[in-house]
């Protein structure tokens, strides 16, 4: 059953994200995905915050060491977004920030094949994230998987409407979304194999994945919110990253395992 709850978390971003992209216009989908920006802001914070990284510093790992493991992976996804290979497309024209005409012709031109290989390879990070969570407690799976799928959407949206905008057919724009989807779902299977011996590294893992929703939090996503605007869309805005939080919160308390 574990490896069924595997699947099915790390299948849920990529086909939720198609499945909003298919249906809604290409106007209202940019207008989503500025609030899911928040809304993934505030999931990953309290996702590592208030239950990953408590679990893992709950076990009988050494803090120095699980610390040093939390600094290596901010660098090492630090590294990854130099080369092109973390990077997270919410930018679109129209999409508030005032980018120059063509901006998502260029976006998804080489660049943006840099950016469908960086998503794959990013999605298959978090499918042994998933599984090394399920692994070590399914509450743990549960709400790990809610923060990915969160952050899932509105990067996977961010894509497909670069996509749209550049001239792709709205099937080969999902096809492509599709594909680096189902990159989460062979890293969550190779997970549950390789990962699953090693009980001893559930800490370490755990920790790494903190990292990577701390890093995409607070370098990626912060940024974006950080901008100067009217008083009601801050307060939207505002509104949007507490009820992140609040979900956390609502579905660690729903499934017993608070810390």
């Amino acid at each position: 059953m574990t490896l069924f709850y595997i699947v099915l978390a790390t299948l849920s971003g990529g086909l939720l994200s198609v499945l909003i992209a298919a249906s809604l216009t290409v106007s209202l989908l940019g207008r989503i995905v500025k609030n899911l920006v928040s809304l993934s802001t505030g999931v990953l914070l309290a996702t590592a915050l208030l239950h990953v990284l408590p679990e893992a510093f709950e076990s009988k790992a050494s803090p120095h060491a699980l610390f040093m493991v939390l600094l290596g992976g901010l660098m090492f996804f630090f590294l990854l977004e130099k080369v092109e290979l973390y990077r997270h497309t919410h930018h679109h024209e129209g999409d508030g920030h005032h980018h120059h005409h063509h901006f998502d012709v260029e976006q998804a031109g080489r660049g943006g094949l840099s950016v469908l290989v960086g998503d794959s390879i990013h999605n298959f990070c978090d499918g042994i994230i998933i599984a090394a969570a399920f692994l070590a407690d399914p509450h743990l799976g549960l709400v790990t998987s809610l923060a990915i799928v969160a952050h899932e959407i509105p990067q996977e949206v961010g894509d497909y409407i670069v996509l749209l905008n550049a001239g792709f057919s709205r099937r080969k724009a999902l096809l492509f979304n599709a594909i680096s989807g189902l990159a989460a779902v062979a890293g969550g299977v190779l997970g549950y194999f390789v990962v699953g011996p090693w009980e001893a590294l559930f800490p370490y893992l755990l920790v790494a994945a903190s990292s990577s929703f701390v890093y995409v939090a607070v370098a990626d996503l912060i940024p974006q919110l950080q901008r100067r605007l009217p008083w009601r869309d801050t307060v939207l805005q505002l509104a949007w990253l507490a009820a992140g939080i609040g979900l956390v919160i609502l579905v660690v308390a729903a499934s017993g395992h608070e810390h």
